[in-house]
């Protein structure tokens, strides 16, 4: 029996699904938001147009899920835990209570600190060193992100006047095993950071057909030979508002975007 990694199919029906644990909520946004830092989600959890709409369950405990009024629409947010296998379950179950779009950012290592410059990574791709992606596409090195939605997003980031760069991202399994022949071979590679989630994340999401974004920021710097903590100890609470707030745009943009081929078809 061959593993994950060598499987040339994944269309297979699964024992259960989402839906078999999760319910569907009524009138849930169609655009859900999350991030990784319980500081920002707290900040923001906090204010008193936010209101809790559901809860994800784990062993590890309950995950709230909020609803907030931005742009006059209703859009979703709520923390996603570390780790590939733990994101992508949360991604899984906010699918099944009924988010329809899905925007999702968070901090990263930095592998080339010359071309990050404390920019906005644009993901174009993800090198595939983890294993939860090769349970929802087949085989390969890397997986492309959505060109659409990357064109989303450069969008709102030159709308909203934040510089960005675009480039690869290597998504790894173990954080304690960046070494620096493995960091030296992804930079060459063209990888500009490090983080643990965003192979898997835009598996899924092409899997089940969800429009997806996600945006990096650096915290800490890996493209030495000696380590920088940098924000690190943070996890992005310093710039939260700013961060937050391009996530809800590029909700409002997808929304957009996607009413547009709506009426597109419509008129076809």
């Amino acid at each position: 029996m061959s593993t994950v990694f060598n499987r040339t199919r994944v269309s297979e029906s699964a024992l259960f699904n989402p839906c078999d644990t999760t319910e569907k909520v009524k009138d849930f946004p169609v655009v859900c938001v999350s991030t990784f830092s319980e500081n920002i989600i707290q900040k923001f959890a906090s204010l008193r147009e936010t209101e809790k709409i559901a809860e994800l369950y784990t062993a590890n405990g309950i995950t709230p899920v909020y609803k907030i009024r931005y742009g006059g629409h209703d859009i979703a947010f709520y923390q996603s835990r570390v780790g590939a296998p733990a994101c992508v379950s949360g991604f899984e179950e906010i699918i099944a209570m009924g988010a329809e779009q899905f925007v999702l950012f968070g901090s990263c290592g930095v592998l080339d600190d010359e071309k990050v410059r404390k920019r906005i990574i644009v993901p174009v791709a993800a090198v595939r060193d983890e294993g939860t992606s090769y349970h929802y596409a087949v085989p390969s090195e890397e997986i492309e992100t959505d060109p659409e939605q990357v064109r989303i997003l450069k969008n709102v980031l030159e709308r909203c006047g934040y510089p960005y760069v675009e480039g690869k991202t290597w998504t790894s399994d173990g954080i304690y095993r960046e070494t620096l022949p493995a960091i030296k071979e992804r930079r060459e590679a063209g990888c500009l950071a490090v983080e643990m989630e965003c192979a898997s994340m835009i598996a899924v999401a092409r899997y089940r057909k969800i429009p997806f974004i996600q945006f990096l920021y650096g915290a800490d710097n890996l493209s030495s030979d000696t380590w920088e903590i940098r924000d690190l100890a943070q996890y992005g609470l310093n710039e939260a508002e700013k961060y937050m707030a391009l996530a809800f745009e590029c909700g409002l943009e997808m929304m957009k975007h996607a009413q547009i081929k709506s009426q597109d078809r419509g008129g076809m």
